[in-house]
């Protein structure tokens, strides 16, 4: 899609809008007889039945009306049920406030913060929506990329400091990590909690994936460390998710945000004004996964261990890709040495073998040279992907097989 300079009147910073990589990456592959999609952060199951039942029903009954703009009570009582039984700290419905998707959710934490020459730190890679919603809002964005190492992604907390200035409003932190499944454990949580307490900046965290962590001690609860477990009701502290990844809700749009109780008020005013509030059939939908997705939300987890399973021992021994283990979310980051344009080389990949995979260059600084891949798909369609792929990349990859 060009980009629109000639509109008379239009923001700068609109008009030098681009579709993101991966949106890229999405409208040339789209329609390709054939083609198994693995570039976006969604499976090939759909919401459950007892979901859509409960959305249905809402509908029957006239719940389609002007509603609670930070939620219905009974959504916020639910999460805040919810959050508190996940990470053993009281989170009271006073601090919840209902967005219309996850996505909505940080552009309302960064309305409510961030205006003109105000630094975001950010680390990074990161989903390419977050960095946008800074520039749109005239913030700078200023990156803390994730260091590959021999066990794993980490994040150097003293990057992280010597990045915080006089102009830095807020720090943001995705954890469990799209793209590159780093969960960040609960020493490091300290330690970022401890530098936004002593340099008095909001922290922003985005734990979406918090339910999809990996590893975890038999009979241990799946639920990655939160800040939530850390902070008191009035810290600066804003917790964003959503119920897209646990309960195959991607299309519902449907989010939350944890925040002290008076910044729920400012985001009462901001709702009005972007949205006028969430449909209340969909809150239903949203409570009812709360009341009994349990189960569902189990069953997605075993899936995607398996698709990360069959994704690792498929890609892992290749001599020209470097592949972490993720411990969370639903993303497999495979580096390849000596690509420089991953855009180019995903539609490579697309055009030789018809798997489509999201190029790193979307996500930031720490995300060139690799491609994102979701694994949250049934393991026959990952078998298929993976015969195609593993000679499409042996062929193209740099340093990987006889014809590299």
């Amino acid at each position: 899609m060009p980009i629109l300079h000639d509109l008379p009147g239009l923001r700068p910073v609109v008009a030098g809008l681009e579709e993101t990589r991966i949106v890229q990456m999405v409208q040339y592959g789209r329609g390709r007889e054939g083609l198994i999609p693995l570039w976006v952060g969604e499976g090939d199951v759909p919401t459950p039945d007892f979901i859509r039942e409960a959305c249905d029903r809402a509908i029957r009954e006239g719940r389609v009306f002007y509603t609670w703009q930070r939620g219905l009570p009974e959504l916020r009582e639910g999460l805040a049920a919810y959050l508190s039984g996940n990470h053993g700290a009281a989170v009271g419905m006073e601090r919840i406030t209902v967005a219309s998707s996850g996505m909505q959710a940080i552009m309302l934490a960064l309305q409510a913060l961030v205006g003109p020459g105000d630094e975001v730190v950010v680390v990074t890679p990161v989903w390419p929506n977050v960095m946008s919603a800074v520039a749109l809002l005239g913030g700078v964005v200023v990156p803390v990329p994730l260091e590959p190492g021999p066990h794993g992604w980490r994040l150097d907390p003293d990057r992280v400091a010597a990045a915080i200035g006089p102009r830095t409003k807020a720090l943001f932190v995705n954890s469990p990590s799209n793209p590159t499944g780093w969960v960040l454990d609960r020493d490091g949580l300290c330690d970022l909690w401890a530098l936004a307490r002593r340099t008095g900046i909001w922290l922003i965290a985005d734990e979406v994936y918090g339910r999809l962590v990996y590893d975890r001690a038999p009979g241990q609860r799946a639920v990655a460390p939160s800040f939530l477990e850390l902070a008191g009701p009035e810290d600066r502290l804003i917790v964003l998710n959503s119920f897209s990844k646990n309960w195959a809700m991607t299309g519902w749009r449907l989010g939350w945000l944890v925040t002290p109780p008076e910044l729920g008020r400012v985001l009462e005013k901001l709702v009005q004004i972007n949205t006028s509030g969430t449909p209340e059939f969909i809150q239903m939908a949203g409570l009812a996964a709360l009341e009994r997705g349990e189960d569902f939300l189990a069953a997605t987890l075993e899936r995607c261990r398996t698709g990360r399973g069959i994704v690792m021992a498929a890609l892992a021994p290749l001599a020209g890709v470097r592949l972490l283990p993720p411990a969370g979310a639903f993303y497999a980051f495979l580096a390849v040495p000596g690509v420089t344009d991953t855009l180019a080389f995903a539609k490579d990949l697309l055009d030789r073998c018809g798997v489509g995979l999201a190029p790193g260059c979307a996500f930031g600084p720490g995300g060139e040279g690799h491609l994102r891949l979701c694994f949250a798909s049934s393991a026959e369609r990952l078998h298929a992907a993976m015969a195609r792929l593993v000679p499409a990349l042996e062929a193209l990859a740099p340093g990987t097989g006889d014809s590299a």
